[in-house]
């Protein structure tokens, strides 16, 4: 299709948009928006689909009720089975499908847009979902108290006027050049019940799974929901997800048969896997994830920016590609992965390793006392990557104690900014439009980090490109340039590189899929 509702061209909405594509279908159209549900890349197949059936699958982590929105823990598999957002990125781009809205128009001067809503879904409950649960939804959406990360693009929303059940209209004081992303990433919320959410005793949306219960540190159960609004889906009757802290375990109960899919293995086992004859191993394309060097800048054994240096040219980000994460990746010196528009080859040699300027830059400064390196006993390749900075830094004369804690400390003390020294870990939503990072990411959010660092500088440069007008075009990668050059003067973070997500699958299991945050998408999953 050609056009947008108001005579708004593609053409120009797209310029306006910047990412945004308004594919206009109408409520027969079911063929089309089922096809966003479905169209995210995981262990596709030609494999006839088969109906029924129980997937058990494993995670490392389970979910903290009130972390829910925080893209931790168990929390992206809750998200991905049970909640649906307004629109969906497919894996590989940044043009939003529909999904609960089945269409928008973005206004010409980029500070409203109007959704209309699909009127065939309903909550698990049975309630009509309407125009009021999106009001509802990012509202919620954008209290502090959930710490979402995308929270100050939520409350950038500033007018919902709601014209009929399947129509709102969302108001911005200035272009928000990230709103889509803002649409793909929250979860539609049930009113009725969300006093339940921070205590986890229901868990009610739109998607195609219904929660069923949790045990804590043990499992959570979900089932099919019957009046799904997507005919014939999901395939599977029953999910059981397994929380097996211990990668070792993990893999065994993936060998055995006790699970058909894995999460949180090493990589070096998933290479094995792969290689073994019955199982596939996914890398998690599109939901790249970066790993980096957290600083608290406010110790003054990391004040100063010369030592941050040294040891930003002292990290052998080659060997931690290659080693821990078995070549699936690559370095990098700013966040931005090699499909964002942000993405400058030049910029991501700024800090390439090299001891003797690591050492020159460490003379100029005082050296500072041992210092901890804090990482998450959630996930193998965290140790790995901690052992390898502790032994680059200490050619250099740096000496750091690691300090392993487990997922839920470290998630608080990230949130809380609450870090003593150093710590290793990774970061999201770089595949993202690049000004989401910079005004929503806990690492980076340039209002309140991780690092508590604060310049008006970079809080200019942050807001210049989250209020471009579009988020592709020579302005906002001028803008964009500007962000990376303050991260690359700062150094609060210290980027190693681009890593995937893997997910082990027995071969029974087809259709293993994805969205851009890795939130866990069975519609179309299915066991042979």
């Amino acid at each position: 299709m050609n056009s947008v509702p108001g005579g708004f061209d593609r053409r120009n909405f797209l310029r306006a948009g910047g990412i945004a594509a308004a594919a206009i279908f109408g409520a027969g159209a079911l063929a089309a928006c089922t096809s966003a549900v479905g169209e995210q890349k995981g262990s596709g197949d030609d494999a006839a689909p088969v109906r029924g059936g129980v997937l058990k699958t494993s995670i490392p982590g389970d979910l903290v009720p009130g972390n829910l929105l925080t893209n931790t823990g168990a929390s992206p598999t809750i998200i991905g089975l049970v909640y649906e957002s307004l629109v969906r990125y497919p894996n590989d781009k940044l043009d939003p499908q529909p999904l609960l809205a089945k269409s928008w128009q973005l206004a010409a001067d980029g500070r409203s847009i109007t959704l209309d809503l699909r009127d065939d879904v309903k909550f698990h409950s049975g309630r009509p979902f309407a125009a009021k649960d999106v009001e509802f939804a990012i509202r919620t959406y954008a209290d502090p108290k959930w710490s979402a990360q995308l929270k100050s693009t939520a409350a950038a929303i500033t007018g919902y006027d709601i014209i009929s059940p399947t129509r709102i209209t969302l108001r911005f004081a200035t272009p928000l050049s990230n709103i889509f992303d803002l649409l793909d990433t929250v979860p539609i919320l049930d009113s009725e019940t969300a006093d339940k959410l921070p205590t986890g005793e229901a868990y009610i949306g739109t998607g195609p799974f219904t929660f069923v219960q949790r045990i804590p540190n043990q499992q959570i159960v979900f089932q099919k929901n019957p009046s799904y609004w997507v005919p014939e889906r999901p395939y599977l009757d029953r999910v059981e997800v397994s929380i097996i802290a211990d990668p070792q375990a993990a893999l065994n109960a993936l060998k055995s048969g006790q699970v058909h899919a894995a999460g949180g293995l090493s990589y070096r086992d998933n290479e094995t896997l792969a290689k073994s004859g019955g199982f596939k191993t996914l890398d998690q394309k599109g939901a790249e994830l970066q790993t980096y060097v957290g600083v608290n800048v406010t110790e003054p054994a990391l004040a100063d920016v010369k030592v941050r240096q040294a040891i930003a040219y002292a990290i052998d980000r080659d060997r931690i590609i290659a080693e821990v994460y078995r070549g699936a990746g690559y370095p990098l010196n700013v966040p931005w992965p090699k499909e964002s528009p942000a993405y400058d080859a030049e910029r991501n040699t700024r800090y390439a390793r090299n001891l003797d300027k690591a050492k020159a830059v460490l003379a100029q400064t005082t050296r500072p006392p041992k210092l901890p390196l804090t990482f998450s006993t959630g996930y193998p390749f965290y140790e790995q990557t901690a052992q390898i900075v502790q032994a680059n830094l200490a050619e250099i004369g740096i000496e750091v104690t690691l300090d392993p804690i487990d997922e839920a400390t470290f998630v608080k003390r990230l949130t809380g900014a609450q870090f003593a020294g150093l710590w290793v870990t990774d970061h999201s939503w770089a595949q993202f439009v690049p000004s989401t990072l910079n005004v929503s990411a806990y690492p980076f959010n340039a209002r309140r980090n991780a690092s508590r660092y604060e310049s008006p500088a970079y809080v200019a440069a942050a807001d210049a490109a989250w209020q471009q007008p579009a988020a592709t075009g020579p302005e906002a990668v001028k803008a964009y340039n500007a962000v990376s050059d303050q991260l690359l003067e700062a150094l609060f973070l210290i980027e190693i590189g681009v890593h995937y997500g893997q997910v082990s699958v027995a071969n029974k299991l087809h259709r293993f899929a994805w969205t851009k945050r890795r939130e866990t998408l069975l519609t179309d999953a299915f066991l042979s």
